[in-house]
């Protein structure tokens, strides 16, 4: 792993995680996306391959098996994900740093991991409140979906402290430019 960065990226769902990961994307060419593999259906426009490898609870269990996975975890109930260990090799063979869109635990679990080979971002949301509306606007969750990812979001804001940086989403773009700064100077 020697001379192998990464980029881990963590946040409550809805908190803006992913807008400030695809802006980043967009600003440093050296690096790729780590696509996680997970057993949850897809969402909307989402492709396999892409944002995520769907696959089959029994695929992902027979991985799991195989020691197939950097990390993984059941994120929501049968709802399993994980980072897989050949996603980091095609990415580093091509000499680029790994970016990482993953849950809290993923995100601490990855940091022990890689250590000071990866910096650790949470992105946070200026409250639970702002959270609610923002995920209430996305419309990709049921009510009853939106409240349990409300609690989920009130436990992960605890583990806040466990990352390198904490960046707190109220104004996207002063989220957006405090985050290039951050990862520039990461990278060098």
């Amino acid at each position: 792993m020697k001379n192998k960065k990464a980029l881990i990226f963590s946040a409550p769902s809805g908190s803006g995680k992913t807008t400030v990961v695809n802006h980043l994307m967009e600003t440093f060419p050296n690096l790729d996306f780590s696509i996680t593999a997970t057993t949850r259906p897809s969402r909307g426009v989402e492709k396999n391959g892409k944002e995520y490898y769907f696959i089959s609870k029994e695929e992902f269990l027979k991985l799991i098996e195989e020691d197939a996975f950097v990390e993984w975890e059941e994120v929501y109930k049968g709802s399993m994900y994980g980072t897989l260990k050949l996603e980091l090799e095609r990415i580093w063979n091509g000499n680029k740093v790994a970016v990482f869109d993953v849950d809290v635990k993923g995100g601490i679990n990855l940091k022990h991991y890689f250590g000071k080979q990866a910096l650790s971002l949470f992105i946070a949301p200026p409250s639970l409140e702002v959270l609610k509306e923002r995920l209430t606007t996305r419309g990709t969750d049921t009510p009853q979906a939106i409240e349990e990812r409300l609690a989920k979001a009130s436990l992960e804001m605890q583990d806040a402290p466990s990352f390198d940086v904490v960046l707190v989403n109220d104004r996207l773009e002063d989220t957006l430019t405090r985050a290039t700064e951050i990862v520039a100077a990461f990278l060098g």
